[in-house]
């Protein structure tokens, strides 16, 4: 039997985070900064993995974000985050951002973006439970993750 058979498997579960953007988070035109939504989402996408495997992860690498609508000043801020594929020592996070007016409730998404994690234990990889994929939109958000980490496994090349 692999190791990957013997491996523990466990639901995923999302982490949400919620804030209200500033005027010093904004550009010129009062929107919100795509770094700071960039480091937003590694930092909820890295709680997300803690939770999930419960050691220490470290950022591998991200897949092309795009910001689809603006998030603007007084704004709330919603980012959900789940690990959404795991290797051997690997996770793929699916992280969604979400801006609301704060007044009429109006809510759109934002940005969607795939970000890889690798957890350790001394300082080098470990192992991480395999997922266990329990609904629909969790195997189409496998199914998605596997393409990033393909993505992935090309550029390294």
């Amino acid at each position: 039997m692999s190791e990957q058979e013997t491996r523990p498997e466990q639901s995923s579960k999302w982490q949400t985070t919620i804030d209200t953007v500033f005027p010093n988070q904004t550009n010129p035109l009062g929107t919100l900064f795509g770094g700071r939504v960039l480091e937003l989402m590694d930092v909820n996408a890295s709680i997300a993995c803690l939770r999930y495997c419960r050691l220490p992860v470290v950022t591998a690498s991200t897949e092309p974000i795009d910001f689809r609508n603006p998030i603007f000043v007084g704004e709330i801020i919603e980012l959900r985050s789940k690990v959404v594929w795991t290797g051997r020592t690997s996770m793929i996070v699916r992280s969604e951002v979400y801006g609301e007016n704060p007044l009429s409730g109006e809510r759109r998404l934002c940005t969607i973006g795939h970000l890889n994690f690798v957890a350790l234990k001394d300082g080098k990889p470990t192992p991480v439970p395999s997922i266990k994929i329990e609904t629909e939109e969790e195997q189409v958000f496998w199914d998605e993750a596997c393409k990033v980490r393909e993505n992935i496994k090309a550029r390294r090349k």
